[in-house]
């Protein structure tokens, strides 16, 4: 194995909240993280983020959208906000 590849025990669980709806299809785009609109006006990006250097990338391809960060979290994915939220 690489060790410059991040190992699955290395990755953590992010949710990201930004304002505004983005389209699930910029899913590829931010390394396939979940994206899920809520009523709110407010999108949610969740999902398995190798290391640091991955969540400054994402964070950076999301400031680059224009989308008002609202908040980053580190999460345990059993209970994360995601599961409390349906999806529209």
């Amino acid at each position: 194995m690489n060790p410059d590849t991040p190992s699955p025990a290395n990755q953590s669980w992010y949710e990201i909240r930004v304002q505004g709806r983005l389209d699930r299809r910029w899913a590829a785009w931010l390394d396939g993280m979940k994206l899920t609109s809520d009523i709110n006006g407010t999108t949610l990006i969740s999902g398995l983020v190798a290391d640091q250097p991955a969540l400054h990338g994402l964070l950076s391809r999301l400031r680059d959208l224009g989308l008002p960060l609202i908040s980053v979290t580190r999460a345990d994915p059993a209970e994360s906000t995601e599961h409390h939220h349906p999806q529209l």
